[in-house]
């Protein structure tokens, strides 16, 4: 006998709501959601917290599979700018809002019961 499990269809992002934070006064907007591979990647590729330029290759690529492009080329910019510092430690609150804000949403809304339950 064959075992078989159907893990469902693939979640669409259309009805999702939008992930945004604000940071020096200007608004960046994130995907909906994030691939389940590439979350896994990158929690994969920080197991060595010694390692500096891993870590800091690691949260580079984090912000550009989170932010919308629009976002993610004005997000470069104000982190680069020398006016306008954005300290490690802000960057680590964003990662760490973004990824309790990614691992807490559901993958698809609940379905409607019949008897309102």
């Amino acid at each position: 006998m064959t075992k078989f499990k159907d893990f469902g269809a693939p979640v669409s992002t259309e009805n999702a709501e939008e992930i945004m934070f604000r940071l020096y006064g200007e608004d960046f907007y994130c995907r909906p959601q994030i691939p389940g591979k590439v979350m896994l990647d990158l929690a994969g590729r920080s197991g060595n917290e010694d390692d500096s330029a891993a870590s800091a290759t690691i949260i580079t690529d984090f912000f550009k599979y989170v932010l919308v492009s629009e976002s993610h080329v004005r997000f470069n910019a104000l982190c680069e700018d020398p006016d306008r510092i954005v300290t490690i430690e802000q960057l680590m609150d964003i990662i760490s809002w973004l990824m309790e804000t990614y691992g807490n949403r559901p993958t698809q809304r609940p379905e409607v019961s019949q008897d309102g339950q």
